[in-house]
């Protein structure tokens, strides 16, 4: 893995909002994308995909179509680190129990979640790993702005990160 990087744009609780303008404050396109779920409709998965290789995961919103195409959870193994995405996960130090479960089975080194709409990257000491919810990169709820996280993964470790911010009312240009 030596000398070999990658930039992952990470969002969540999109809720059928397709606007991807905010790529344009990106240096360079990602070379993947993960979506923690809330998707609304597959037009933004499929947008997402036209951009980069594609991971997600099915939200509490989605309806059948959606949960057909993407699963409640995924592991996976990305430039050397391990990988759990699922939309309903909890907080620090309060995880749900299945959330708990999949925890202690895959030992993530990153677990990724979303539907609270509150953007919020901390390391969880306990289980070691580094908790990342990218909030809301839609236009619908309580959330005052849009966010989402691009993370650049080095020499299979998280580099750096960096939390993209935008008004909830922001619409494209």
């Amino acid at each position: 893995m030596s000398g070999e990087s990658a930039q992952v744009l990470i969002l969540s609780d999109s809720h059928s909002w397709s606007g991807l303008h905010f790529l344009k404050d990106l240096e360079r396109m990602p070379d993947q994308i993960w979506h923690a779920g809330d998707i609304g409709k597959l037009e933004v998965t499929d947008k997402l995909a036209e951009i980069a290789p594609l991971r997600a995961v099915y939200g509490n919103i989605d309806d059948a179509e959606i949960r057909r195409c993407f699963p409640e959870y995924d592991f996976f193994k990305y430039q050397g680190l391990r990988i759990l995405m699922t939309h309903i996960g909890g907080k620090t130090g309060s995880y749900n129990r299945r959330v708990n479960e999949l925890i202690k089975k895959y030992r993530p080194n990153i677990f990724i979640c979303g539907q609270s709409h509150i953007c919020k990257v901390e390391r969880d000491r306990k289980n070691n790993l580094l908790y990342i919810n990218p909030g809301a990169i839609g236009i619908q709820g309580f959330h005052k702005f849009r966010t989402c996280i691009l993370l650049k993964i080095s020499e299979g470790k998280p580099s750096a990160l960096r939390v993209l911010e935008y008004p909830r009312n922001m619409t494209p240009g």
